[in-house]
């Protein structure tokens, strides 16, 4: 039974080592991935200026419609602005990308 176990000890050690990716390739692979793609931070970004835009479109199309309690509308776009580049900040310090 003991040579049984280090029998198979020793032909499956070799293959685990042999199946796992080394580190240079990892970052040839990271390298790939941020020459090739926008940053987190970059996307978020665009998004929050997007966002900024339509919202700044939406607000002043209701308060020439005559509504003048804009005050909810205004916050809700500005965080949800700043909320994509925190969100961009954050996710580029944990991935690194």
């Amino acid at each position: 039974m003991k040579r049984l176990l280090a029998c198979m000890i020793a032909l499956y050690g070799p293959l685990v080592s042999l199946a796992q990716p080394g580190i240079a390739e990892m970052q040839q692979a990271s390298q790939d991935l941020r020459a090739s793609f926008f940053s987190a931070f970059d996307l978020s970004l665009v998004l929050a200026t997007l966002l900024g835009l339509i919202g700044a479109v939406k607000i002043y199309n209701n308060w020439q419609m005559g509504e003048r309690r804009i005050d909810a509308a205004i916050a809700a776009w500005f965080y949800a602005a700043i909320f994509m580049v925190l969100a961009g900040a954050f996710l580029s310090a944990l991935f690194g990308i």
